[in-house]
This record gives C-alpha cells, sequence and structure tokens, in this order.
C-alpha cells in the first residue's frame, strides 16, 4: 500500500537550561518558606498571651499556604497560555484515487501537485512496486515518490506538475541530481512531468544517468502501452 508521508513544520526547539531563572525560582521558595515559619514562631508565641488572636493569625497563615501553594502551577499555566497554543500534529493527506488503465495525460492536468505525486504512487503500485511511499515536501531533498521496483532496485521519482509551455529546465535536473543518487540511493532516478524537458535539461540528464519521463511517456505508461521508469 502506499503510504502517504505527514507533511510536518520544523521540529520543536527545546528550551535553553537557564540558571537565572532557577535560582529566581529558588530564591522564591526559600522566601516563602522562612516567611510562613516566622509566622507560625509568633503566633505560637502569642497564642499564650492573646489566645483569642492566635485564631485569627492562624487562619491567615493557612490562606497563605494554600496561595502560595496554587500560585506555582496558575504560574506555569499562564505562561504555556502566553506561548500560544501546544502544536498539533498535522494530519496525512489521503491518497488519491489510482489513475486508470487508460488515463491520458489529460487526467494528469486537471491535477494538483499533490494529486499528481499521489497518482505517479499509485502507477508505481499497480506495475508492481512495493514500499512505494510518498515523500514530496519542504524537506523532501529533491524525491516526491520513493518505491522499490519488482527486481529490488531502488526507484526515486520527482514529479512536476506543469502546463504544457513551462518546461522543466537543467537547474531543476542539478538540484534532482545532487541528492537522488547520494542521498536517496537511487538505483533508478526519474523526472516525471506533465509537460517537457528542455535541451540543456535533457543533456544534463544524459550525463547523469538520470530518466527523462516527459508527456508521451507519462501518458503511454499511464494507459499501460508504455515502459514504467524502471523498466526503461
Amino acid at each position: 500500500m502506499v503510504t502517504p508521508v505527514r507533511r510536518s513544520g520544523p521540529p520543536p526547539t527545546r528550551k535553553a537550561f537557564s540558571l537565572r531563572k532557577l535560582s529566581a525560582s529558588f530564591g522564591v521558595v526559600v522566601i516563602g518558606v522562612v516567611g510562613v515559619g516566622l509566622t507560625l514562631k509568633k503566633a505560637v508565641e502569642g497564642a499564650s498571651a492573646h489566645p483569642g488572636s492566635s485564631v485569627i493569625v492562624g487562619v491567615v497563615v493557612l490562606a497563605a499556604v494554600v496561595a502560595f501553594l496554587r500560585w506555582g502551577p496558575r504560574r506555569r499555566a499562564a505562561r504555556t497560555a502566553l506561548g500560544g497554543p501546544a502544536p498539533v500534529a498535522p494530519e496525512a493527506r489521503a491518497v488519491e484515487s489510482p489513475p486508470g488503465p487508460d488515463a491520458g495525460a489529460d487526467d494528469f492536468d486537471a491535477m494538483d501537485a499533490d494529486a499528481f505525486e499521489d497518482a505517479v504512487a499509485r502507477l508505481c503500485e499497480r506495475d508492481g512496486c512495493h514500499d512505494v511511499r510518498v515523500v514530496g515536501g519542504a524537506n523532501d531533498l529533491g524525491a516526491d515518490v520513493v518505491a522499490v521496483a519488482p527486481d529490488g532496485r531502488t526507484v526515486v521519482l520527482q514529479c512536476k506538475r506543469y502546463g504544457g509551455t513551462n518546461k522543466v529546465g537543467s537547474q531543476e535536473l542539478q538540484r534532482f541530481g545532487g541528492t537522488c543518487f547520494a542521498v536517496h540511493g537511487a538505483d533508478v532516478a526519474a523526472v516525471i512531468t506533465t509537460s517537457d524537458f528542455t535541451e540543456p535539461a535533457v543533456e544534463y540528464a544524459d550525463r547523469c544517468g538520470i530518466l527523462c519521463f516527459g508527456h508521451p511517456a507519462l501518458s503511454n505508461w499511464a494507459a499501460g502501452t508504455g515502459p514504467a521508469p524502471w523498466e526503461q
């Protein structure tokens, strides 16, 4: 099955340890404890001389202790509220239905970028790949779909859902070429687009062993009349 990968935001950062804040908190606790102790001492000393007033003093001391114990949790809660709500893990996006055996380029043209990546992943799964993963996103390092071909080779695909007049250029091929083999360990690396490639892009791809899968090749693969990228 195709496993969609969550599009996560930047990882949370751990707050640095602050000796100053720890010392201040410890000082507040010490002052509170000492103050309560001195108050209790005075209350005990005055109880013998004024029995009635000792009751009032005891109530005041008890109220001070309760307030001190409740102050810490409330302060931490207020600090959390000022920091905003806790981050919610993003939901994994739904994977689109696989394209039919007679799908053509027009079907892909109507998709957005995410749906196009899902459709390419489904084509890989349809033609016998396993461990198919959609990994496109801000930190994908050039890979949109990663799979294991039926013969065991690692397939790394970059998907470009472009209009017919917007061709994939050599700079995009170079960025993909810098990661597909060294980072993703590709045995088969291909750029798949609904458009076409510029001549410099094709020349760079030929030198680096990257397959250029343009409009006609994609349409034939989807329709089942042409080879998959790992079969070229």
